[in-house]
Order: structure tokens, then sequence, then C-alpha cells
């Protein structure tokens, strides 16, 4: 008997994709409360000589979370600050405005929650991207969009609070909701939201190592990354 249930359109592109990325939005504000306790000086990240580093234990996590929704923040940002790529759809402009802003929430909120203990501004270079070609801002859209939910899923099994390890499981939806988004602008109606290069033998999404993900991010982050304090195993 034929499969009926496995339709992508009927994920994404029979639902709007707009009202597909409002379901899954975070609200930072309510989240924000479970993460008064990181605002210690004690926690504070020493400076280190042209980077950053981002500690240990949970504060680490923290922080190699928020250096990539810096990342994928400035990206957007870079997208939208161009007036989009030539010739982009209303629909496009809806998605990746819709994109811009929960990742805007998500830095402000690590950046609110971590108080002192957060690493400083990363420098980028998105000189390797053409903002001005569709196909160059999307595919690198869903570059930074899987990097990340990959890296969330790799990370969370080291989360020691389970408040943390709540809010990390909120945005790392949020953040799939946006791959998936993503995926289907550039190939309508396709199962490429959840294609072989995410899903392995056993049907579940590929994870990152925290040397894995940030070794990606640095052909786009400039400022060195000093993740030495970070769980290995």
């Amino acid at each position: 008997m034929k499969n009926e249930l496995i339709k992508p359109q009927g994920l994404v592109k029979n639902a709007n994709r707009r009202q597909f990325l409002r379901t899954g939005t975070l609200s930072v504000a309510a989240a924000g409360l479970l993460l008064v306790g990181c605002n210690d000086d004690e926690d504070m990240m020493p400076p280190m000589d042209g980077g950053v580093m981002l500690g240990s234990g949970d504060i680490g996590i923290l922080n190699y979370a928020y250096a990539l929704e810096q990342l994928e923040a400035a990206f957007y940002a870079t997208v939208i600050k161009g007036g989009y790529f030539a010739n982009a759809s209303a629909e496009e402009k809806q998605v990746l405005g819709d994109v811009e802003k929960h990742e805007r929430a998500h830095k402000e909120f690590f950046k609110a929650a971590l108080g002192s203990a957060a690493i400083a501004d990363l420098e980028v270079d998105f000189s390797s991207i053409n903002f001005g070609d569709r196909m160059s801002v999307l595919t690198a859209a869903k570059t930074f969009e899987d990097l990340g939910v990959a890296a969330y899923n790799g990370a969370g099994q080291f989360i020691e609070d389970v408040n943390y390890l709540v809010i990390a499981g909120k945005i790392v939806s949020v953040e799939a909701r946006h791959a998936a988004a993503i995926r289907d602008l550039i190939n309508p109606g396709s199962a490429d939201f959840a294609g072989d290069d995410l899903i392995d033998a056993n049907g579940l999404e590929r994870t990152l190592n925290f040397s894995q993900v940030l070794t990606a991010a640095s052909t786009y982050v400039t400022t060195p990354i000093d993740f030495s304090q970070l769980p290995t195993a």
C-alpha cells in the first residue's frame, strides 16, 4: 500500500511558509527568566588577545551557541541591508525577513542571559557570498541553518542545567524550521528538508561536535575562538 503520509508539500508548501515560521517563534522574554543565574561576575570570560574564549561548562556551551547566533544574525542582517538579492520574490523576502528577526532575537537573548560572561562581538567575513545572487544567498542560508541545527544537536548532551537544555531545545526547533523553509525555497515541494545529507540510516538527524562546527564557521568568522575548555567526549 502506498504511503500517503510523507508529503513535504503538506508541511511547508501547502501551508504558508510565513505561518510555518511563526509557529516556531521563541518567546525570548519568557525564556530569559530561566537564565538569570548566568549573570555572575565570577563567570566573566577573561579577555583573549585577538580572540575570544568560550569558557567551560554550561557557560561555555551558551557562549558557543551565542557565537553561532552572532554569525547567523550578521548574515541575515547583511541580506536585508542589501535589499535582498536581485529579483527576490515577495515570499522570499517574507521568509528571509522573518528568519532575520528570529536570529537577531536569539543573539540578543544569549547576550542578555550571559551578561558579563558573554564573549565579545565576533568579526565576520562574507566576501565569499554573492549577496546579489539568489542561489548564493539561499545556499549560504541553508549552510548556516543546517550547521546551527547540527551544532545544537551535538551540544545538548553536555548541558548540565535542565533549564538551559529546555531553552536549547526550543531554539533548535526554530532553527530546524528555518532550515526546512530555506530548503523549500531552493527546491519547492521536495524532500530536501529531511534528505540523506541530514538524516542517517537510523532516521536520526546528524550531529556535529564543537570542533567540526567551529571549523566550518571559521570560513566566515575571522575572530579566533578558543573552545579548549568545552567537553570533548
